[in-house]
């Protein structure tokens, strides 16, 4: 960060500022006399320069630094249980060499089957200090989807907990794969005392009891050691900290992998976004699940860059967040736009001070604009949008939180990152205001996928990752949206951006969500079919809706069909998703045309 930036992370600039230049920013700006006439340079936030240096180091030193510098600050809470960021530091060290003990060394990939609770950052750091790649798995996947992730990975050991949600479906896959060992964590061992007891005694139907051997390794049997692991000579841009798998532009799961330059670059150019936080102060609500690439590094990474407590729920439950914000004062609060929704319409929100919230980073999903300021409305805190992909570690842009806030905008590019349209019939790249493929370069950018080149080079071309998204750049340089390439409607030949539509039905003040896909329609090929949930204490009909379209779509824009639902499909972390209804309306077909 700049000098402009004040007292408020004066350590964490010093401290970046005293690496060498090797790796900083990328060889595109260092080949350059000077920064070149970026439109997005014009209003760059003084407090993160976007030629700032960005070291290429591994992902361990970010919480290396952070015990340094404050070890008896609280690192990890965990459902009123802490620890410091010395003993955070200590078990990290315990863990690695229990790794390196089970023969965990350079390039052996670890599965992560947890959900939020202080042994994912401590077995995470663990991993990487061993030598050790991070492969992220979600709990809720069923066996068969793990039974995949394990064998495309070729997973060796599983780290998960003893919960009736994870470890019979993890145990089958030492039957079913070449997988050597699970190390298994005791959900009790992590609560306070009191709370662990009472867990214990009340909730027995949520833990399977362990029987550990050859092939099960206790968690406190891993950490059995003098904490002396082996130095293992980590190559941040070569060596991959993490496997996070994607569907990717082609919508085929795949592993981007993620070196540990691309991942502690990512967590620079998100510190250096915070303008007015406070190294050693802040506090980080992890509500959104460390599997997911955007907590990892957004919540995570940087919450360890400034030195702050992580604080952790082990699921997003509305009432849960209500009452952590309210007692646990967090200040940074990333999140996708239906969990911001769900608060704004939860009647008992008023009855909770969310006033701590400082700084709010909306990712995932598009951010309506009445959502946002609702939020700002209730907490007094500032909600920015930022857009990212598994395959850029994720942030690529993000709205300043000082500075020009452009609503239905993603923002500028990130320090060191240039984002270019191109198009989309023979990849020239576009001027401002021209629609086209979003093209990311920066220190983020995966290093391709796990063993798929074919896939890696038809995203990655002469050093741009394709994302298969379109939108365009502004005179600015803040990039907009307009959607996914796979998602685009193509009625008799005109393109439909569902994000348009979309956008366009929540200015209804009785729409609470709504997700457009394309479906079949007879005589326009295509046609956009709207599913809408409605405000509850509200009413909507079809034909209120599409009155209210009449001014705002054209013609070819509207939805043919409407579906009023009280509930529509969300991703594990609370994203609308299109992909279980094109499923719906797909079988849909199939049995229409069977009968």
């Amino acid at each position: 960060m700049g000098p402009e930036a004040g007292p408020a992370l004066n350590g964490f600039a010093h401290r970046q500022n005293r690496h060498t230049r090797e790796g900083d920013v990328n060889a595109m700006t260092e080949s350059r006399a000077e920064t070149p006439a970026y439109p997005w340079l014009k209003n760059y936030p003084p407090f993160a320069p976007w030629a700032m240096p960005i070291p290429a180091e591994p992902v361990y030193h970010l919480l290396e630094n952070a015990v340094a510098r404050f070890p008896a600050n609280a690192c990890l809470e965990f459902l009123g249980r802490r620890w410091t960021y010395a003993e955070t530091g200590a078990a990290v060290k315990h863990a690695a060499e229990g790794f390196q003990k089970l023969g965990v060394g350079k390039g052996t990939r670890v599965g992560l089957l947890l959900p939020n609770t202080p042994y994912y950052p401590i077995a995470f750091f663990g991993i990487a200090r061993a030598g050790g790649t991070v492969v992220n798995m979600n709990p809720l996947y069923a066996a068969r989807e793990l039974e995949n992730m394990v064998k495309d990975s070729e997973i060796d050991i599983l780290v998960t907990m003893d919960l009736a949600i994870t470890y019979p479906k993890a145990v089958t896959l030492l039957d079913t794969t070449k997988l050597k060992t699970l190390v298994i964590c005791s959900f009790a061992a992590a609560l306070p005392p009191l709370t662990s007891l009472l867990f214990k005694l009340f909730k027995r139907s949520q833990v399977v009891p362990v029987q550990t051997g050859e092939h099960v390794v206790a968690w406190q049997q891993l950490l059995d050691n003098a904490g002396n692991p082996t130095p293992v000579t980590i190559d941040p841009k070569t060596d991959v900290a993490v496997l996070q798998y994607t569907g990717g532009t082609t919508g085929v799961p795949k592993a981007a992998m993620l070196t540990h330059a691309n991942i502690t670059a990512n967590a620079r150019q998100v510190a250096s976004w915070y303008g007015g936080g406070t190294a050693g102060n802040e506090k980080f609500l992890a509500a959104l699940p460390f599997f997911h690439v955007f907590a990892m590094t957004v919540v995570m990474m940087v919450g360890l860059e400034f030195g702050g407590e992580i604080i952790m729920l082990p699921r997003f439950d509305l009432k849960d967040c209500l009452k952590t914000i309210d007692k646990k004062r967090p200040t940074v609060f990333p999140a996708v736009p239906t969990i911001y929704t769900a608060i704004n319409n939860a009647p008992e929100a008023r009855k909770f001070d969310l006033t701590s919230l400082k700084i709010c980073i909306s990712g995932g999903a598009p951010l309506p604009v009445e959502v946002k300021r609702a939020f700002e409305a209730m907490t007094g805190s500032v909600v920015v949008e930022g857009y990212g992909l598994s395959e850029t570690s994720p942030v690529v842009c993000t709205n300043p939180t000082h500075g020009i806030n452009k609503a239905g905008s993603v923002g500028p590019p990130m320090p060191g990152t240039i984002v270019e349209i191109h198009a989309l019939d023979d990849d020239r790249i576009l001027g401002i205001g021209e629609k086209g493929e979003i093209c990311v370069r920066g220190p983020q950018v995966m290093k391709g996928y796990w063993n798929r080149p074919k896939d890696t080079a038809d995203v990655l071309k002469d050093g741009a990752l394709h994302t298969g998204d379109v939108g365009y750049l502004d005179e600015d340089g803040y990039v907009f949206i307009v959607d996914r390439i796979k998602d685009m409607i193509n009625a008799s030949g005109y393109k439909i951006y569902p994000r348009m539509v979309e956008e366009a039905i929540y200015l209804h003040p009785a729409v609470e969500e709504v997700n457009v896909i394309g479906v079949p329609d007879s005589y326009r090929g295509e046609a956009p079919k709207a599913f809408i949930k409605v405000r509850a204490g509200m009413n909507l009909t079809e034909a209120e809706i599409r009155d209210f379209l009449k001014t705002r779509l054209s013609a070819i824009e509207r939805p043919a069909q409407y579906e009023f639902r009280d509930i529509l499909p969300k991703t594990m972390i609370g994203k609308l998703s299109k992909k279980e209804l094109k499923a719906e309306e797909a079988n849909k077909n199939t049995n229409t045309k069977q009968s």
